[in-house]
């Protein structure tokens, strides 16, 4: 910002001396003159730092697979307008247990990021989704908002995407379209489950435009679970007021190119391989 000189303070012997010869009127010109003359020198000083290119964003580094974690962050870097690389994370070919993405994302699980303009412009990696999308809010200032009560309207739903949505969304769909076998009692559990949690969902948009009010992480942590209704046992006009919330948040622009970074190599993923499921399934603790 630009600062004001602080005018320098007269002595009582310089407020007392006035020169005889000066005219009531001179004074008031004078005196006239000096705001404007202070305005005129802020107003420059505010046009010269105006005129100073900004700072170029560095590209963040996104460890990406075409997943409903992964859009969270394609999603949130498109809507904050931050420039990023996809880098792919061929989970179907066990490129999740490298050393060197281990090194950034312990839990072995994408997305991950690797921002080299972190705080104080050092660089740092996040790993986990919702840790993600917070860490980009405080970024960014966007989607996030600081107020304290409104924040916590926001991380309630961003954690109960994180503990519910998420997790009983993939069991579903793995009970229904990836167990070698029919495990009725599974498929029932987590359906059932699903459906509970459209319902929550379906009650809280009835009276909002978004689960926090104003769009937010939380919409973006939510989206892409309910995409895949289908797949998880559901009927999506079982739930209008989810359906409508769902389409408003695909129309958004950014959105719509967030849900379109694909990686190519998904599509030739055969999950009836063998070996395909041996590295997505059924893994144990590694040494």
């Amino acid at each position: 910002m630009a600062r004001r000189s602080k005018p320098i303070a007269k002595s009582k012997s310089a407020v007392k001396a006035k020169p005889a010869a000066k005219s009531k009127a001179a004074a008031r010109s004078k005196a006239a003159r000096k705001p404007a003359a202070l305005r005129k020198a802020v107003s420059l000083a505010v046009a010269g730092r105006e005129k100073r290119p900004p700072r170029p964003s560095k590209p963040i580094d996104l460890y990406y697979w075409s997943t409903p974690n992964g859009w969270k962050i394609t999603i949130m870097l498109e809507e904050c307008g931050l420039p990023y690389n996809v880098i792919p994370v061929n989970i179907a070919k066990g490129d999740q247990f490298k050393p060197e993405f281990l090194a950034i994302a312990p839990n072995n699980r994408m997305p991950a990021i690797v921002d080299s303009d972190g705080p104080g412009g050092r660089p740092i990696s996040v790993f986990e989704s919702g840790a993600i999308l917070q860490y980009l809010g405080r970024k960014t200032g966007k989607f996030y908002p600081a107020d304290e009560r409104q924040r916590a309207e926001v991380e309630q739903w961003l954690f109960w995407q994180m503990g519910g949505l998420g997790p009983m969304a993939g069991q579903a769909n793995h009970f229904r379209n990836y167990a070698p076998e029919p495990i009725d009692y599974a498929i029932k559990r987590y359906t059932d489950e699903v459906n509970r949690l459209y319902g929550v969902m379906n009650k809280r948009l009835a009276d909002r435009e978004f689960l926090a009010g104003k769009y937010s992480i939380a919409d973006i942590a939510c989206i892409g679970w309910t995409l895949s209704w289908k797949r998880q046992g559901q009927e999506l006009d079982d739930f209008p007021n989810l359906k409508r919330w769902q389409e408003t948040i695909k129309s958004r622009p950014a959105a719509e190119r967030g849900l379109a970074v694909r990686i190519p190599d998904v599509q030739q993923v055969d999950m009836h391989d063998p070996a395909v499921r041996a590295v997505l399934f059924n893994q144990r603790a590694r040494a």
